[in-house]
């Protein structure tokens, strides 16, 4: 039996233990998969205590960047993005990883959505922003709006990311000015149970080919829904979350799974929804 779990500040709306138990279904594993709330000033010492009893943990709000001073080493792509997202403990190291990089790529692949050459808005400067901005630049993205409440407050990290790609730094009025190929949600705007506010207004919709939603509950986001009533391709992020937990699954079973898997489970989260 193997034991897995999340960490983050509040776990009452996540649907990872059914993820992960599908997962386990697929693959003929037992295993457990436990949310564990843990406080901020308790972060460091308790990631220390999760090592005798899990294999692994996934972290989520408020924990992604913090949690790294707890690490012993990182991967690539989470030193890159500067957020993680999953933790491996092996022996006696604690192994930070970024699988929301991976994750999004899926998301975009399933979905035949091409980055090359494109340009894109991104709503949100937070940890999950930091993996699609790697993501988009590592894949050729043209141009990038990143696009925040107030500019002046844009870490340093966030425009040194986005440097060597023509990027403009706007709040959400200005960027009803321009328009663009993908325009994405990373904030938590119009999650459930607050599902009656989208973060950005049709006017900025209707200037983007194909809106993406990080968010996955509600599957169809006012957001979305604004899309799709303007013709737009319009994609939820559940498969982003199902593809995140099979990369950190891979991390931690030491196995590749199929997109097959990846497919499935998301099909079935879709309609417990």
């Amino acid at each position: 039996m193997v034991h897995f779990g999340l960490i983050g500040a509040r776990l009452g709306h996540s649907l990872s233990p059914q993820i992960h138990q599908l997962i386990f279904k697929e693959l003929g594993v037992e295993g457990t998969y436990d949310l564990l709330e843990i406080p901020p000033e308790e972060l460091y010492a308790s990631v220390h205590e999760l090592r005798g009893k899990y294999c692994g943990v996934n972290v989520t709000i408020p924990h992604k960047i913090n949690v790294m001073a707890a690490l012993t080493t990182l991967s690539m792509e989470a030193q890159a993005i500067g957020a993680i997202n999953t933790i491996h403990f092996y022996n006696g190291a604690i192994r930070g990883y970024n699988t929301d990089y991976a994750g999004f790529g899926r998301l975009l692949e399933n979905n035949g959505i091409e980055v090359q050459g494109k340009s894109a808005a991104v709503l949100g400067t937070g940890g999950a922003s930091r993996a699609v901005l790697q993501y988009l630049i590592d894949h050729g993205v043209s141009k990038i709006f990143l696009v925040s409440r107030n500019t002046q407050s844009i870490a340093p990290y966030m425009k040194t990311l986005c440097s060597s790609v023509p990027t403009q730094f706007v709040n959400y009025v200005h960027l009803e000015r321009y328009t663009g190929d993908l325009l994405i949600n990373c904030t938590p705007v119009g999650m459930y149970p607050k599902t009656d506010v989208s973060p950005v207004g049709l006017e900025t919709v209707e200037h983007f080919e194909t809106a993406v939603d990080l968010i996955y509950n509600p599957a169809k986001t006012l957001f979305l829904q604004q899309a799709e009533q303007l013709g737009k391709k319009a994609v939820n992020g559940m498969l982003m979350l199902v593809a995140q937990a099979v990369a950190a699954e891979e991390i931690w079973l030491q196995r590749e799974i199929s997109n097959d898997v990846i497919l499935k489970v998301a099909a079935e989260m879709e309609k417990q929804l």
